[in-house]
């Protein structure tokens, strides 16, 4: 049907495939809003498939602006839906993870060196950004396919620096947290909590090696230690070879060979949100005949 995607390099997509005129597919993710008044410039049918969760996060840090509070977005700076998500907030600060917050947590205290701060954020903050001014008043946002526990986490950090530095009177004026996980994303992190708990001898994930809420199913595995493998097809087992090629966590693809132990073993089996029924249902069928 002619479908064309458009590339991006260091977070910025290629729009000179684009005509006049011509329809443009927005993602789950969205886009940021100076992509889409290039769009609009164009004179493109726009068809926007950005998530419900996504758009809910975008209202976050656009109340967050309207009552000029910095918005702390825990997720991936480079990451498509952070990228659209913090070009509708003001001020704001994305922190990867737990570490980093607490490291912001330590700043807005009083401890810690400006430059140091600086270059650490200095391609996850807003343009302008000041941590000795822009961090009196914070809301926290997250990229919907975090791991929501260390949202959570991250919330009541905040809630306890702004607690300890300005007291319990003020602390509506000093800290907003809204709970913006979607709930495909939190279904299969429960799921997988349940999961781990059981007596597993490996455990498989399936879903694309870029989906950040696959990856933070293959995290929870690793915590655990349960031994994992993550693939994005169901070409990635030999059934003849009983082998898998799979990519762990931070690290390039790799072959594992009998992977499957022999005799009678407890498998383990999830999948990112976006992964289709028929995938999983090839996986089973392909570590059953193995196994037989």
């Amino acid at each position: 049907m002619n479908v064309k995607f458009i590339s991006a390099k260091n977070g910025i997509k290629d729009f000179s495939l684009v005509s006049n005129g011509d329809v443009v597919i927005l993602p789950a993710f969205g886009a940021t809003v100076q992509e889409m008044k290039l769009l609009h410039e164009k004179g493109c049918h726009i068809i926007d498939t950005t998530c419900p969760w996504v758009s809910k996060v975008w209202h976050t840090v656009e109340k967050h602006k309207k009552h000029v509070f910095t918005s702390i977005i825990h997720g991936k700076f480079k990451h498509e839906e952070t990228l659209a998500t913090s070009s509708f907030a003001g001020k704001y600060l994305v922190v990867l993870d737990l570490e980093e917050a607490n490291y912001v947590s330590e700043y807005i205290l009083g401890r810690g060196s400006r430059n140091e701060f600086m270059n650490k954020f200095a391609k996850a903050c807003s343009n302008g950004f000041d941590p000795d001014k822009d961090l009196d008043r914070v809301g926290v946002a997250n990229q919907t396919t975090m791991l929501k526990s260390e949202t959570e986490e991250i919330g009541k950090v905040f809630e306890r620096t702004m607690l300890k530095k300005f007291g319990p009177e003020n602390l509506n004026s000093h800290f907003l947290a809204f709970n913006t996980i979607c709930d495909a994303t939190e279904e299969r992190q429960d799921a997988m909590f349940s999961l781990v708990d059981e007596d597993l001898d490996i455990l498989v994930v399936i879903g694309g090696f870029n989906s950040s809420n696959t990856t933070h199913l293959q995290e929870i595995a690793i915590t655990k230690n349960i031994s994992s493998f993550h693939i994005d097809t169901p070409e990635r087992i030999s059934v003849q070879d009983n082998s898998i090629f799979h990519k762990p966590l931070g690290s390039e693809l790799e072959l594992k060979n009998n992977f499957l132990p022999s005799g009678n073993i407890n498998v383990g089996i999830t999948s990112g949100a976006s992964t289709p029924d028929k995938v999983v249902a090839d996986v089973i069928e392909k570590l059953i005949d193995i196994a037989s």
